[in-house]
């Protein structure tokens, strides 16, 4: 089993590599670490590699990368993966602080790449825009919500945080909550990704941010109820929803079973559960229809 230890970089194929540049700069707030004639990297102000910008004839997320344990023997997780009939390839593709890296594709055709050595690209960047954290997580709709996750648990060693009904599961392979997210879609492709910002100030100057430069909210602030995060949704220039969010739940000890207890759980403590669709929100309005699109998100007025 791989057991990693925090989501790496997602990478993303775009139609305009200019305009994702200057949106992950300008609006998102992440550093350009290194730039080629059709790929870009992009780091966070504390110098993580956050995203990498690949320019080709489709907006679509085509790669994660996940840090496994520095002693983590790639002939040994090779092997690993074979027993489940999955093939994977030792690479070295010349990323920005980063060695090589096992690859290999997941049940829905998402590549992954395993590291375990990498290094800071630069730190404590001045940055304009919003200057998250770091990435977060990544959710991606699949036809087939539970062989993805069986996928995601069985092979790569994530376990279940939450489901909402049988159609939306949080999967965490770290204290986070949930580092991916699965949600039932009529095809493999991304719902949204997700960046941790520091604290309520740091989203509302967000807000304001999105304000200034007349880029919708499509939803929030709300506080989920799996979680428990405070989260705003918007949409890129590559039509992508962009999460951002603060006080996402912690799972500090696995024996112990329970989520960091907040003051506003429903339930203390708070323990992995199936959440109905009506009862996933604490606070906060609806989302606008543009977000609902292809979802799931009840209608408006089903909601708590």
């Amino acid at each position: 089993m791989i057991k990693p230890r925090r989501v790496g970089h997602a990478t993303f194929e775009t139609t305009d590599i200019e305009k994702q540049i200057a949106y992950w700069t300008e609006i998102a707030g992440l550093v350009l670490a290194e730039r080629e004639k059709k790929r870009a990297f992009l780091a966070s102000k504390t110098g993580l590699l956050s995203i990498q910008l690949d320019q080709t004839d489709r907006n679509h997320c085509t790669r994660l990368s996940f840090e496994v344990a520095p002693d983590s023997d790639f002939d040994v997780l090779a092997r690993e993966l074979s027993k489940d009939g999955i093939k994977s390839e030792l690479r070295n593709d010349s990323i920005p602080g980063m060695g090589k890296v096992l690859t290999f594709k997941d049940n829905k055709d998402t590549s992954i790449d395993l590291f375990n050595e990498w290094k800071y690209l630069g730190s404590h960047h001045q940055v304009s825009g919003i200057g998250p954290l770091k990435l977060g997580h990544i959710a991606f709709h699949c036809p087939d919500v539970k062989a993805v996750s069986d996928f995601y648990a069985k092979v790569m060693g994530f376990k279940m945080s939450d489901w909402i009904e049988d159609w939306f599961v949080f999967m965490r392979c770290n204290t986070d909550h949930h580092t991916v997210n699965f949600i039932k879609g009529d095809k493999p492709e991304l719902h949204h990704i997700a960046f941790e910002l520091k604290d309520m100030s740091h989203m509302q100057n967000a807000c304001e941010m999105f304000a200034t430069k007349k880029i919708k909210l499509l939803w929030g602030p709300v506080r989920h109820g799996p979680g428990h995060n405070v989260a705003t949704y918007h949409r890129n220039p590559d039509d992508h929803t962009v999460e951002l969010y603060i006080e996402l739940d912690q799972m500090k000890d696995e024996v112990l079973g329970y989520f960091d207890p907040r003051p506003w759980h429903r339930d203390t403590p708070q323990y992995p559960k199936t959440w109905k669709r009506t009862e996933s929100t604490i606070w906060g309005l609806p989302p606008v229809p543009e977000y609902r699109r292809g979802s799931g998100v009840p209608p408006v007025g089903q909601q708590d």
